[in-house]
């Protein structure tokens, strides 16, 4: 079971859910703390399912690289077979997709299964194409767009320019970390991990489009208070550079150990920055019930590495 949960990177499935959670409240504007509809619920099991086959089969594809780099990993090591690992992978897929399918019927829209169906493919473009490529940080990026919009479809969106600008800022941002990581095993040089942070960077910036396109002035919260929009958006800039300060010192120095440890923040920072941006739409009680999502990561990050 352990070699399974290693393969599928068990703490990393958190963040997708945030992703499409996140996603799914911020069209809503629920703000009234309560189970979510079916469709929400059929969203987020769909992109979890396709995360955990594009970790799968990531992992099958790149067998004979982890040999030499990781021989640590469930396939490599022989803890799991390459064939029952590649069956399981296209069986999650499908599942992802069939559940993305129940969310479209859920939401009576056919958008969530168009959103699921594309995520399906980019999934296996990047795991058997375009991973190695300059254009494998891109196709992460989109995937990671495709997990928002899962959410934001099965809630009737995105309906305004601002929410268009949540996925393509948070795609930007995760194409920056899989740029970093891009030699992560070995040792990584430091203008590409240069570049890298400088796409995190975009990317974080314009996710911030949520409430300065709109001109929103302040986030209600609960009991009619009001914050400011700077104070949300020193909130906002305070998790940026702590992500980014991460980031430089692994461009300082550019071991496997800081590198990893960089990625590692930055791919659990995902969990943070959603809570953020629902509490910019929803208040401060969705906002605490995507970040304990950070619970899931923290606790199987103890047993099972995120990278």
């Amino acid at each position: 079971m352990l070699a399974w949960l290693r393969l599928v990177r068990v703490p990393n499935l958190a963040t997708a859910a945030a992703d499409t959670l996140a996603g799914y409240l911020i069209v809503a504007a629920l703000r009234e703390l309560g189970p979510p509809p079916a469709a929400c619920w059929l969203a987020v099991a769909a992109v979890v399912a396709l995360y955990a086959a594009g970790m799968v089969l990531n992992d099958v594809c790149d067998l004979e690289l982890d040999r030499s780099e990781r021989p640590e990993r469930p396939l490599p090591s022989g803890a799991l077979s390459v064939g029952r690992a590649a069956t399981v992978g296209a069986a999650l897929l499908v599942a992802g997709v069939t559940l993305a399918a129940g969310a479209a019927v859920a939401a009576a829209s056919p958008w969530p299964a168009v959103a699921g169906g594309v995520l399906a493919a980019a999934v296996w473009v990047y795991d058997r194409h375009a991973k190695g490529t300059a254009f494998g940080p891109p196709v992460m990026g989109t995937c990671r767009a495709l997990a928002w919009l899962v959410g934001m479809t099965a809630a009737g969106g995105p309906t305004a320019p601002a929410e268009w600008l949540v996925p393509v800022g948070m795609g930007v941002y995760v194409a920056g970390i899989t740029l970093y990581a891009r030699d992560e095993a070995g040792r990584s040089r430091a203008a590409p991990l240069a570049v890298a942070t400088l796409v995190m960077l975009c990317g974080l910036v314009v996710a911030t489009g949520l409430v300065w396109l709109p001109g929103q002035e302040a986030v209600e919260l609960v009991g009619g208070v009001r914050m400011p929009a700077s104070t949300w958006l020193v909130l906002w800039s305070l998790i940026a550079t702590s992500i980014l300060l991460r980031a430089g010192l692994g461009l300082v120095d550019p071991t496997p150990s800081r590198v990893g440890l960089a990625v590692g923040n930055a791919i659990m920072s995902i969990i943070t920055l959603d809570a953020v941006l629902v509490l910019a739409r929803c208040g401060e009680r969705w906002a605490v019930a995507v970040l304990c999502l950070l619970v899931w990561f923290l606790l199987w990050k103890r047993i099972v590495p995120p990278t």
